[in-house]
């Protein structure tokens, strides 16, 4: 545990030296969890690059880290703006931010176990690119190239699906889906119990 909070402040400390006094402190906000249809909106796009979006993107990155995630989507904290988050690093030092995110291109195929803080305890293997060109903005606005291939491949892309309205369980056979959503159902009866 200790562990996980050490690499959470250092994700904090990293994104807060991005930002400098562009944010006021952080903020822990409330991740949207299935199956919330909020999560089925689509996200628009993000026209304004100010303090406020700034700020926004900062208090993803401070969810994230404190859920111990390693990417987010604006969509899961009810912010439905073309906005992502991502960290891979096991130091949480390398922060990514991707605003208006669309891939160019896609290559090769990888089946990778995935999560998703929107579906607490819940992983399941789903077919996506081995790599990605992404072109995006970042919180300023500049247009950035990110070329990303294996897990940062996988988390752009899954978070991409949630600025559409898609979870990962929708890339599984209905079975598949309902054993899982079954289970997840199971869990949140045993936390209301407990």
């Amino acid at each position: 545990m200790r562990d996980i909070l050490d690499r959470a402040r250092a994700g904090f400390y990293q994104v807060a030296r991005i930002f400098g006094a562009k944010v006021k402190s952080m903020s822990v906000l409330s991740i949207l969890e299935f199956p919330d249809p909020r999560l089925r909106t689509r996200a628009e796009p993000v026209r304004v690059f100010d303090a406020r979006l700034k700020q926004l993107v900062a208090d993803m990155f401070e969810t994230m880290y404190e859920a111990n995630g390693v990417g987010l989507a604006a969509t899961q904290v009810n912010v439905h703006q073309r906005v992502l988050v991502a960290d891979m690093s096991d130091e949480r030092n390398r922060p990514l931010a991707l605003i208006n995110a669309q891939i160019l291109e896609k290559s090769g195929s990888q089946v990778y176990q995935e999560g998703c803080l929107s579906f607490p305890g819940l992983y399941a293997d789903v077919t996506r690119a081995l790599e990605v060109k992404v072109k995006a903005q970042d919180v300023d606005g500049n247009e950035i190239i990110v070329e990303a291939e294996g897990p940062l491949a996988v988390c752009i892309q899954h978070e991409m699906d949630h600025l559409e309205g898609k979870v990962f369980v929708d890339y599984l056979s209905s079975l598949k889906r309902a054993l899982l959503l079954k289970r997840l159902d199971k869990q949140r009866k045993q936390a209301a119990s407990a």
